[in-house]
């Protein structure tokens, strides 16, 4: 499964494949899974791509909640200059503060994220997102239905990107409320699909690269009773149909291995066995700034070290 892929990106690199002008009738993608701050593993991995120069090897980014944020910084370039915002304390407390609970305000400050740190203290390429000939496809969670939506088609400027970009990382109850797009709301893209496999094989993906968050002896839980009882509430005033998957999400995450265990031509590139659990609203500079050099070197890894010649550009 693995030389599936890692021949088709020989391959594109040989020929200097772009999007648009393919000599193959393949369609690769990149998958980026989030969870928070759990995300800085991915985004390490996708500072790997972007070092390596392959993204334009690419057909389109799939990315779910941080995973989405971490695709958009990879899709405009940006990726590797910026990486120190996961662990600048200013940013960061002021992005995740648990005491914010106690006012009834969000936990995880999305609108200061995204429209304060992106736009004024660390510039995130907006119109180069737009711009980019790899397809951008930020997913979300439709509040009503409970099914994961692909925002892509919503996408037209950056107030729209903003928009997606936060409506992929909702997570309920932690960020507030759910956001609205042309009339409908979304909340995180975790709920329904926390990597975008089956929307991505929906839309004829041959060969999948996978940035996971999570190790393969990480194995996702059950919501503990008391946790139920206030996420049911909660979802059942803000975004009722989003309840039953988030119960779900044990067999949805279950699914979503199989569907990667099973695919002809998949790489998946995981933190290592041993790398340390991060939790949903880490902020430690410590073990955030691990994290990414983790994740940056595994991917490094994994793309470089298994074959005998490199994907490495230079």
């Amino acid at each position: 499964m693995t030389e599936a892929v890692l021949e088709l990106l020989r391959e594109r690199k040989r020929q200097g494949s772009t999007p648009g002008h393919r000599r193959d009738d393949a369609r690769l993608v990149l998958l980026v899974e989030g969870g928070s701050s759990r995300g800085a593993y991915s985004y390490g991995m996708a500072i790997a791509i972007e070092q390596l120069g392959i993204l334009p090897l690419f057909d389109a980014v799939y990315g779910s909640s941080a995973g989405a944020l971490n695709a958009a910084w990879l899709l405009c370039g940006r990726a590797e200059r910026n990486m120190h915002a996961w662990w600048t304390p200013m940013i960061m407390k002021a992005t995740i503060d648990p005491r914010r609970a106690l006012r009834r305000r969000p936990v995880v400050d999305t609108r200061f994220l995204v429209h304060t740190v992106y736009t004024e203290i660390m510039p995130m390429g907006f119109q180069e997102i737009l711009d980019s000939t790899v397809e951008f496809h930020p997913m979300a969670t439709d509040a009503l239905t409970g099914q994961a939506i692909d925002l892509y088609e919503q996408i037209h400027d950056q107030a729209s990107l903003q928009a997606a970009l936060r409506a992929s990382a909702a997570m309920p109850l932690l960020a507030g409320e759910p956001i609205e797009i042309n009339g409908r709301s979304f909340v995180d893209a975790g709920v329904s699909e926390a990597v975008p496999v089956a929307t991505a094989l929906a839309q004829r993906a041959t060969h999948i690269v996978a940035l996971r968050t999570r190790r393969t002896d990480e194995a996702t839980s059950a919501p503990p009773l008391g946790q139920r009882l206030v996420m049911s509430r909660w979802f059942a005033r803000r975004a009722p149909g989003a309840l039953l998957p988030w119960l779900r999400r044990e067999a949805i995450r279950a699914e979503e291995e199989r569907l990667l265990a099973s695919h002809p031509a998949a790489l998946q590139i995981r933190p290592p066995l041993g790398s340390a659990p991060i939790g949903h609203t880490e902020r430690r500079p410590g073990p955030l700034r691990a994290a990414v050099d983790t994740g940056r070197q595994t991917a490094l890894d994994m793309l470089t070290g298994c074959s005998e010649e490199p994907l490495a550009v230079g």
